[in-house]
């Protein structure tokens, strides 16, 4: 008894997670069967099921080959996909079972790490060889997807809507999840938001997953996923897993590219013949059907590449910010009614955890440096680019010379109302013609999820992004300290929101002011002005001609505590705002949730 507890606590358990409906149990019984067929003694095997549907019948007749080490559990997910169900959009070639995987790290807590296979796969080596990469902090480990990297249309497709580069965007049937760093970065939230709001109809969960896992992949051993809509990436009798992906299946087409694997594994599952009749009645219409659906795909990916609402540039070229402007000014009435301002009301990309490892903040590195001048010269082409469109106009600099006077480290305020503000305060700072630099506070969702042009801009134009990771935050604060120590100037959103072309001054938070009161240095209070132009942006609302007001610095009192500096900051910037939109605006400064 004691020798049998002792190997069972040396056997290692592997968990492999599967996803299927009734209809796919054939399929998947040739996968479990090759899975177990080279699975090892000297590991337990733990092999979950996940479904919705599946018959108990079909259950039994999969039960059959569980072997001493080799276990199967069927777990019906029902009431997880309730809860965003209305929230997925389906497409002809996929069923709601694609998105199962996603769920595995909540439903799942006692793994910190699982092994997720398609079910149109045959596996031909022990997967825990698979399973015994090491992920090192990485979301997920998986294999580079031959289809996007070798079809035009599909790497477009990635690079242009998704902004992953067609190298880096990985197939999604065989991956091995990460399930804490899912858990402690929160992506099933971060998913449900992205179906919320995007909706991707090309690849459906495999973007997804790519967006939320980018630059976060482990990549593994091509020959741990040899997949059929590409050029084989070694020899066919050395691949460690075949994947019969999109439309080329084995049970459709005799001559399917390997398909010999799938059928000697077949023979040995009591499915043989019902697979057998399966490729008899695939007819010459189911195939035509294949080709329509192959087109079709193609054409969707070409469609979403022309189309400007997408992932990828939805910040990025100046014309394509939506939701619907007419949605985004009732959101803004709406919170301003409710007293709420700290709220953004256009839905930007989640983001995850920016650990210390990932940002150098005073660009000590050449690496870094040369990034940032890069950007900083394809930033000043964009700007260039949008005057001389009509799409940006500052029509006026009031109070520069407020700013020029100012000669230590300074933190300077603006009223976020545009993603392109930014490039307003950096004009303004230009013209001050001070040798310092400008580096602007972000948050950690545009600093880790915007892809794409704007996104290398967020992690590249001189940008102090903040972090929720403790450790990356002591980083922050420190390089806001040696920073302002040095003299260059820094720029925060102390309304902490984005509302587009809102005029008045909203209520300020606290952390900008902080900065300055520990730093010892001035706050610069700068309040963007607007009205309209005869030119229309690309949803038919006038462009707006931006006047920067600079108000007189605000300089820390040695006669006021720490606690009273940061109260007496914050409530002299608003007062300089108020003053500004008063004068500007001639109206007295109210908010509509005043009214009650």
């Amino acid at each position: 008894m004691k020798a049998n507890l002792m190997l069972l606590k040396k056997t290692k358990v592997i968990p492999v997670f599967f996803a299927a409906d009734d209809k796919y149990v054939r399929f998947m019984a040739v996968t479990i069967k090759s899975l177990i067929k080279n699975s090892s003694d000297k590991n337990q095997y733990e092999l979950y099921i996940l479904n919705t549907d599946i018959s108990a019948k079909n259950q039994e007749r999969l039960k059959q080959y569980e072997t001493r080490n080799c276990k199967l559990h069927f777990v019906d997910v029902t009431d997880e996909l309730a809860k965003i169900e209305k929230k997925i959009s389906l497409r002809d070639y996929y069923s709601s079972t694609t998105y199962y995987r996603v769920f595995i790290p909540d439903m799942f807590p006692q793994y910190k790490k699982v092994l997720y296979l398609d079910s149109d796969t045959v596996i031909r080596d022990d997967v825990a060889n698979l399973y015994n990469y090491e992920l090192l902090g990485k979301y997920i480990g998986a294999v580079r997807d031959q289809i996007v990297a070798q079809t035009d249309v599909f790497g477009d497709y990635v690079e242009k809507v998704l902004g992953i580069s067609r190298g880096a965007y990985f197939n999604a049937g065989v991956v091995l999840i990460n399930c804490d760093e899912f858990r402690r970065n929160h992506l099933l939230k971060q998913f449900v938001k992205l179906l919320n709001n995007y909706n991707f109809v090309v690849a459906q969960d495999q973007d997804y997953l790519n967006i939320l896992c980018k630059d976060k992949v482990l990549w593994l051993d091509q020959r741990w996923n040899v997949q059929m809509g590409g050029v084989t990436p070694c020899e066919e009798d050395k691949a460690k897993l075949v994947h019969y992906n999109l439309a080329l299946k084995p049970w459709h087409y005799e001559d399917c590219k390997m398909g010999s694997f799938f059928w000697e594994n077949a023979k040995e599952t009591d499915f043989y013949d019902e697979l057998r009749q399966v490729l008899s009645d695939f007819s010459d219409k189911d195939k035509e059907k294949d080709d329509y659906y192959g087109k079709h795909l193609l054409d969707l990916a070409v469609s979403e590449i022309n189309n400007k609402m997408n992932y990828n540039n939805l910040y990025g070229d100046g014309e394509s910010i939506k939701l619907t402007r007419a949605e985004v000014l009732r959101r803004i009435a709406s919170l301003e009614k409710q007293g709420i301002f700290d709220k953004d009301v256009e839905d930007d990309p989640p983001g995850r955890e920016l650990k210390p490892c990932e940002i150098d903040y005073m660009r000590r590195g050449v690496n870094a440096k040369l990034r940032a001048r890069y950007a900083f010269r394809l930033a000043r082409w964009f700007v260039d680019f949008l005057i001389a469109k009509k799409q940006f106009v500052v029509k006026e600099i009031k109070g520069l010379e407020k700013l020029k006077n100012v000669e230590t480290g300074a933190i300077l305020t603006c009223n976020h109302i545009h993603p392109f503000d930014s490039f307003a305060m950096q004009i303004l700072y230009d013209k001050t013609r001070k040798r310092k630099k400008l580096f602007r506070v972000i948050s950690e969702a545009n600093y880790t999820a915007f892809p794409g042009f704007y996104g290398f801009l967020m992690r590249n134009c001189n940008t102090l992004p903040l972090s929720s990771n403790k450790r990356t935050m002591i980083m922050f604060m420190l390089a806001v300290k040696a920073l302002l120590a040095k003299g260059h100037n820094i720029l925060i959103y102390p309304e902490q929101s984005m509302w587009w072309n809102y005029k008045k001054p909203k209520p300020l938070k606290r952390g900008g002011f902080i900065l300055a009161a520990d730093n010892n240095v001035p706050v610069v209070p700068c309040f963007i002005t607007m009205e309209d132009t005869d030119v229309l942006d690309g949803d038919g609302y006038p462009v707006q001609a931006y006047t920067i007001n600079v108000c007189d610095p605000i300089i820390p009192s040695k006669q006021l505590s720490r606690a009273e500096n940061i109260e007496m900051l914050m409530k002299e910037n608003y007062a300089a705002w108020k003053n500004v939109y008063e004068k500007t605006y001639g109206i007295p400064l109210t908010y509509t949730c005043d009214e009650k």
